[in-house]
């Protein structure tokens, strides 16, 4: 499954929409997301998208056999964008060093 996470662009094609980070974490539960599209700013009152990669990093941590799906961030809030970024390597580095023995 290919999840989009964003609250205002259109879904692509082939693509399922959600609207919250909530939504999206509850998604990657099911371990059925292959690809995942983030959105930061979500509206006021919401948690941004960086709570997603959030839950990813503790989750890939402490669970070795959590799937990490194939990660793009859309958001135009470059500075959050980047942040989440980081985050994605730091998940990738922790899931390299659990791989490895490390």
């Amino acid at each position: 499954m290919r999840v989009y996470l964003d609250d205002n662009r259109v879904t692509p094609e082939g693509w399922v929409r959600t609207y919250t980070a909530q939504e999206t974490i509850e998604m990657l539960k099911t371990r059925q997301v292959q690809e995942l599209s983030l959105d930061n700013d979500l509206g006021e009152d919401q948690p941004e998208g960086y709570t997603v990669m959030d839950f990813l990093e503790e989750t890939v941590f402490f669970d070795h056999s959590f799937p990490i799906p194939i990660i793009t961030v859309h958001s135009c809030n470059s500075v959050r964008a980047e942040y989440m970024r980081l985050t994605l390597q730091s998940i990738e580095r922790i899931r390299q060093q659990q791989v490895g023995g490390g």
